[in-house]
């Protein structure tokens, strides 16, 4: 038997004459990195507050653990990484794991080790007694991650956990919650970045006006949605330039901005064209899960 650490069944939720969470239904086994994709509004902030208790279910069942979310002694089976910082900034970098460890009735005493080994873990055992306000946005974002697992947590909840961090700060990010995959965690990730995505999710939905869109792994569904290659092209290219272009072969296209992206599963006599062409500027890459994501939620700017 599966055990699910997470089970959404027919769940809704409404604020009024608001339909936010439409008959979501999905679930989350032990030991992986889920992902809910979707444009802002789509309904995923909703859902992670009906999981941690801070929003009541409407009708359905939303399960955690096997028991109703919400209740406070599952809570204790949960860290958090919410998108917002909340460190603070009164305390040293050891002193907000501390503070944070005693809302869950763990001592100094009990939880100093486990402090010693968190810091580590986020590479900031250098940092200990330094002030948070000293910490450049990357710090930071580990202070949190390593502050989520101060209760030792079953489920990691992390809402956008990179946002506005630079590479090389996302890159060790990811590698730390891989980590956290092989020691059994279980994640759940928001995010509006289709690459770290792809990087960590094992399974994820996409939603979308508070309805799940497409489930499954990110390469099953690249292969499901879109096809293979993409060909760019880059700059004010004519209509009839790019009807010569794809005209007899397998090309579905599509003009966004300045930008014609054309589809095939297999690039190659597109690209014999384009590189017959003169002063055309285009760009040839595998198909990724942004393709996707737009795809399915579309161009359009959601505010």
């Amino acid at each position: 038997m599966v055990d699910f650490v997470v089970r959404a069944s027919d769940v809704h939720k409404r604020f009024g004459d608001r339909h936010v969470v439409r008959g979501v239904d999905f679930e989350i086994p032990a030991g992986i990195c889920f992902g809910i994709l979707g444009p802002n509004g789509a309904g995923k902030t909703t859902l992670m507050r009906m999981l941690l208790g801070m929003s009541p279910v409407s009708s359905g069942e939303y399960l955690l653990f096997g028991q109703p979310a919400g209740g406070s002694e599952l809570r204790r089976r949960i860290g958090v990484v919410p998108q917002m910082d909340n460190l603070d900034p009164d305390f040293s970098v050891q002193e907000n794991l501390f503070v944070y460890a005693s809302f869950f009735g763990i001592t100094r005493h009990q939880v100093a080790g486990k402090v010693d080994e968190l810091l580590d873990f986020a590479e900031l055992g250098a940092r200990a007694n330094s002030p948070v306000s000293d910490m450049s946005g990357g710090m930071r974002r580990r202070l949190m991650i390593a502050r989520a697992l101060v209760n030792d947590p079953d489920l990691i909840v992390l809402d956008e956990p990179t946002t506005g961090l630079d590479p090389q700060a996302r890159h060790l990010i990811w590698q730390r919650l891989r980590a956290l995959k092989r020691l059994g965690k279980t994640l759940m990730l928001t995010t509006h970045y289709m690459e770290e995505a792809a990087q960590l999710c094992d399974d994820l939905i996409v939603l979308d006006a508070g309805r799940i869109l497409v489930r499954g792994a990110p390469g099953e569904l690249i292969r499901q949605q879109v096809e293979a290659e993409v060909v760019e092209l880059h700059g004010e290219v004519a209509d009839t330039e790019v009807e010569r272009l794809v005209a007899g072969l397998e090309v579905r296209s599509e003009h966004v901005g300045d930008t014609w992206f054309c589809y095939a599963a297999d690039a190659r006599p597109l690209l014999e064209r384009c590189a017959a062409t003169a002063g055309l500027s285009y760009l040839h890459r595998p198909a990724n899960l942004e393709d996707v994501f737009l795809r399915l939620t579309g161009r359009d700017l959601r505010e």
